[in-house]
């Protein structure tokens, strides 16, 4: 990313390229309603002008005594002054110093945004407008108070690039930074984590809080008390990414069927013969002839026994995974493992995997070693985590659309920075196509047309599979071009460095969540003047996405800091949005264009794709609310485990249950090894079974929630009932803790040296990792199906759907009893 760097007055009240009448009339009633999206910037104005003002006494002051203005902050902040008051000061430091050591001069835009991040806002601000630099504003001034400050990035390559690039203008100014990796040594992350301001993945900071919270002994923390943290591509994190669990999992027993069998004879049985998907391909049900076929191949007599419930559900899992996980679509193979494709920016996921033995049927698909899945010791939605910053911020290009579920979830109000030069993209009209074919081949037309010209281009395509079929429709036709996938995350630097080079053609999944910038001429001055005559940029998106901010963050590649740019996305009705959510079913019958080659010229097809999207985001919003009020309760019981885990952790209660269960025992033991000792080891005990008693509640949640969607066929309210079973499971999960404890105390061997706890049978993992569980595939289509019928309503068909349901239910509840046996 370059920031040019001068001073530059804006108006005040942010009108963004001239917004349309209904645009106008929107914005009127968001601020009647009180609306948590911030156009009117006037009130920046007298802060502005105030650091403006400190600034221009600072230019002649030698470095040192820069620096020793910095420390006189620190000071006054030790000795209470508040944050909003040394603002100004610090803000004029900063500015100072990004123009001395770096070359960079913040922005007036740059400043409004860093001011609404202090104020614990979202600062939307356009690809290309200097995000970065501008978070180091409320980064250095919340950096004073010496109680860490987190920048969360989307990935460890941005992380590391802005810890780095930042990192010397923290220096300057006498604060220290840290930053985080994945491979990142325990030793190191606590010197990190001990920084004034430090850098790292939002995911790294949450595993990072899982390892914390089974520790053993303090001093193998890395985490101190959370206090401010600026989340980059906020969007991103806090809406799409925020419901994805974090899991720390142990070790446990190999699986009790043979997956590789399995997949063998998934791969004989028979679409829409032997199984049929649902309209929206999330879900297998097995037809009679299936069911028929699959126990001869099995050589079982019924499937639909109790004892071949496992059998049953990994039999499913298979299908699911032959038939619904695509390669080079939602997975890839590399280096003998299956990696997962994020849907949003078509990189590969580092350590997610599909959860409840798809993963492990995905890789006898694949005929690759099967990874341990684990038993899950530890679970947090990054939701959850960034609710535990006493101060949260943000920054993105696409914030207004989640402008709702912003201010929901995380309290955070959206403020609209304008670009510090306006916005002249152009965006251009979808052209729509009534099949793929007809597409692809005015696709391929118009990139050959406009790359003749020199005009760089950067497509935008679904998944691996359409980026690498195009690429070899455009070599052969002549056009050379770059490929930027997960096959090729390693290069991206490299090959978005060059993107907006004369003639650069650049074949990308999506670009979310890639933070980087497209600079015209890839740098040059003389060959950005010649791409600026040229037009600049032309961004294609060959699919419309499930959320219109994905397509905008794609638009937004073109048109950085005032340069020329066009988008415009190319579209047919047999794309998987349109078929998954039947388009066909929207356009009026008369409407409905017959196969041609040539582009459909229907306005109202394009507002039915538009309204498309609009409905399917409205879906994923009511799915993560519902999903939020399932999660509450658990969150709030782990919330109470952690307090009490914590406070006997750190010294700050003891457990005092031999005492109150067994006052005779609790005085021998006293006297024979000690009061200090004693108190260790039942600490020592208690931690121990709480880490383990809340696995297994983790485990029979998970169970109870498997099946709560089966109690509507009997006239009861999931929810009401989840809350109702999920309560009674915690109360008990605290008395089997305290049960447990005793007990062991009762029956160890406890001497002056303390206890040996693999010898008193207190064994835990042999190991431990840490990874994302992928969006459940089965989670809507359950909710989907209970909720569409009714118990005296449902028909023959519906039986096998249901039996699998229940079937999963149960092998859920017989999986997770056996592992616990197990441990």
């Amino acid at each position: 990313m370059s920031i040019r760097s001068s001073h530059s007055s804006i108006p005040f009240t942010n009108k963004e390229a001239k917004p349309n009448r209904r645009a106008r009339l929107r914005r009127i009633l968001n601020r009647l309603q009180g609306s948590s999206i911030e156009f009117d910037l006037s009130r920046y104005e007298p802060l502005l002008r105030q650091i403006e003002g400190r600034g221009s006494n600072l230019r002649s002051v030698p470095d040192q005594e820069i620096k020793t203005l910095s420390k006189l902050l620190v000071l006054k902040m030790q000795n209470g002054d508040k944050l909003d008051d040394l603002l100004v000061e610090a803000y004029a430091l900063v500015r100072e110093a990004a123009q001395r050591v770096l070359g960079m001069r913040p922005f007036d835009v740059q400043l409004i945004a860093g001011i609404a991040m202090n104020e614990g806002k979202l600062a939307e601000m356009q690809t290309g407008e200097g995000k970065t630099l501008a978070a180091v504003l409320p980064a250095y001034l919340n950096g004073l108070l010496a109680k860490g400050v987190h920048i969360l990035t989307f990935n460890d390559y941005l992380a590391r690039r802005d810890a780095q690039w930042m990192g010397p203008i923290y220096e300057f100014l006498g604060l220290s930074v840290g930053c985080i990796q994945e491979g990142t040594s325990k030793a190191e992350r606590q010197q990190a984590y001990l920084a004034d301001v430090t850098y790292l993945t939002a995911k790294e900071a949450g595993f990072d809080y899982l390892r914390d919270s089974l520790c053993l002994n303090a001093d193998d923390l890395v985490h101190r008390p959370f206090h401010y943290a600026i989340v980059d591509e906020a969007d991103s994190i806090l809406i799409d990414e925020a419901r994805v669990p974090l899991v720390i999992a142990g070790t446990t027993p190999a699986p009790e069927t043979d997956p590789y069998r399995l997949a063998a004879v998934a791969r004989d049985l028979k679409l829409h013969v032997d199984f049929d998907t649902d309209e929206e391909g999330r879900n297998i049900a097995l037809t009679e002839i299936g069911i028929d076929r699959a126990q001869g191949l099995l050589h079982d007599a019924n499937l639909y026994a109790p004892e071949n419930v496992l059998l049953l559900t990994q039999l499913n899992l298979a299908l699911h995974a032959k038939e619904l996980l695509r390669r080079d679509v939602d997975y890839i193979v590399r280096d003998g493992k299956v990696e997962l494709v994020d849907g949003l920016t078509g990189r590969v996921v580092e350590d997610r995997h599909w959860p409840d033995g798809l993963q492990t049927a995905l890789e006898a698909k694949e005929g690759l070693q099967v990874q341990p899945q684990g038993r899950i010791l530890g679970s947090i939605t990054l939701q959850h985590f960034l609710r535990s910053y006493s101060k949260l911020a943000g920054m993105t290009a696409t914030a207004q659309p989640a402008a709702e579920e912003l201010k929901d979830f995380y309290g955070l109000n959206v403020v609209v920075v304008p670009p510090n030069r306006a916005c002249i993209r152009v965006d251009q009209p979808d052209v729509v196509f009534t099949h793929k074919e007809a597409k692809t081949k005015a696709l391929v037309a118009e990139i050959a047309a406009v790359h003749a010209i020199g005009r760089p281009i950067l497509v935008g395509t679904s998944s691996v599979a359409e980026s690498e079929e195009l690429a070899v429709r455009l070599r052969s036709s002549g056009v050379c071009c770059e490929v930027l996938n997960a096959r090729t995350d390693e290069l991206e630097a490299r090959i978005i460095a060059q993107a907006g080079s004369l003639k650069a053609v650049t074949v990308s999944t999506n670009m979310a969540g890639r933070g980087t910038d497209i600079r015209l001429g890839g740098g040059e001055e003389e060959e950005y003047e010649k791409v600026t005559a040229l037009g600049g940029l032309y961004v294609i998106g060959t699919n419309r996405h499930e959320s219109l901010r994905i397509d905008r963050q794609l638009r937004g590649r073109a048109g950085r800091q005032g340069d020329p740019g066009t988008s415009r996305f190319f579209v047919s009705l047999e794309d998987d949005l349109m078929i998954r959510y039947g388009i066909n079913d929207l356009i009026p019958g008369k409407l409905r264009p017959r196969k041609q080659d040539e582009p459909i010229d229907q306005p109202v097809i394009r507002s039915e794709i538009a309204r498309t999207q609009r409905i399917v985001e409205g879906q994923h919003f009511e799915i993560r609310k519902t999903l939020r009020k399932y999660s509450m309760i658990v969150e709030e019981q782990r919330q109470i485990v952690q307090t009490r885990r914590q406070g006997l952790l750190l010294g700050r209660a003891s457990s005092n249950l031999l005492k109150t269960h067994a006052s005779d025992h609790h005085t021998r033991l006293r006297s024979a090894v000690g009061k200090t000792v004693l108190e260790q080891v039942e600490t020592l005990i208690t931690l121990f079974h709480i880490d383990q008693q809340w696995a297994d509640h983790l485990a029979e949640i998970a169970r109870i929630r498997e099946g709560i969607h089966l109690v509507r066929l009997n006239g009861q309210d999931p929810l009401d009932q989840f809350h109702r079973l999920a309560s009674a499971a915690f109360f008990e999960m605290l008395r089997r803790t305290d049960k447990a404890v005793v007990e062991t105390l009762l029956s160890a061997e406890i001497t002056e040296r303390g206890i040996n706890l693999e010898k008193a049978g207190l064994k835990g993992p042999s190991s431990t990792w840490t990874y994302l569980i992928n969006d459940d595939p089965f989670e809507e289509t359950m909710k989907v199906l209970i909720r569409s019928i009714g118990f005296a309503s449902v028909s023959a068909s519906c039986l096998p759907c249901l039996l699998m349901l229940a079937g999963r239910a149960i092998y859920q509840r017989f999986k997770k009893t056996q592992r616990r046996d197990y441990l």
